[in-house]
């Protein structure tokens, strides 16, 4: 049940009854040259629209920005960043808490906005409430490694292709090219270099590490639409039985 497709009686109605909901957070920001800006916001709706008709828990509507702060120097990344993130989640959660929702499930599309979503839910449970965040490419990993991937790299791909082929062009896809800190410093991830075989945390602007913005070890060229309509079906059935359960926690009055 969307929120944005009821009146409000009928909200005031599943209110009574129930204090579970959904939200699902994405995010507007380079995926590579070959995938859609808005992959973090289309694939959590994706998984919503996969999964609705398994539970009875609300789902409110998207928030379709995130903290991107790291990717804003390519064109078309639209972040609000940490504060705004943080803000708001903060306002939409005290607004359904003032109508008793008590159990907030985060469906998460992308890593920046992870910290934020971490806080507020901090915040919500010294109030007596309890959120879970979803983050579905980790998910998807658990649920077959095989899927595991990077950003922008073929898990992604594969799940913007089941979404919507017309939205990944395999014909842009470029090299995966990292810039390292030093001769030494050899850059392995978004925020890790190698040194004497340990990874250290070395944090730069993806633009600095990349022209182009797709990181990790899964080659774009390798997705399908299969292999994202079987990863996007699995992780929305294992989040609807996961939102059925948390559900039915009971918190102390």
């Amino acid at each position: 049940m969307r929120l944005e497709h009821i009146s409000w009686k009928k909200a005031e109605e599943y209110f009574k009854t129930h204090d579970t909901v959904i939200i699902a957070i994405g995010s507007i920001e380079n995926h590579g040259t070959h995938i859609a800006l808005g992959t973090d916001t289309l694939v959590p709706d994706k998984i919503l629209e996969l999964m609705e008709d398994k539970t009875e828990v609300a789902i409110a509507p998207t928030v379709p920005y995130g903290n991107a702060d790291s990717l804003a120097d390519f064109p078309g990344t639209i972040s609000i960043g940490y504060d705004g993130l943080y803000t708001i989640m903060t306002k939409i959660t005290d607004s359904l808490y003032n109508f008793g929702v008590r159990k907030f499930v985060f469906l998460n599309g992308h890593g920046g906005n992870i910290g934020a979503l971490d806080a507020v839910a901090l915040n919500l449970n010294r109030k007596g409430a309890l959120a879970a965040t979803f983050n579905w490419w980790l998910i998807a990993w658990d649920l077959n490694p095989a899927w595991k991937g990077g950003h922008g790299g073929a898990e992604e791909t594969a799940a913007v292709m089941a979404v919507n082929p017309d939205f990944v062009d395999m014909n842009a896809i470029e090299p995966m090219v990292l810039n390292d800190v030093s001769e030494n410093l050899k850059a392995t991830g978004f925020k890790t270099v190698e040194f004497k075989g340990i990874n250290v945390n070395v944090t730069r602007t993806v633009r600095n590490l990349t022209a182009n913005g797709w990181v990790g070890p899964d080659h774009p060229s390798n997705a399908t639409i299969e292999w994202g309509k079987e990863m996007l079906e699995a992780t929305a059935n294992y989040f609807a039985e996961f939102v059925n359960e948390f559900s039915k926690v009971k918190l102390e009055k």
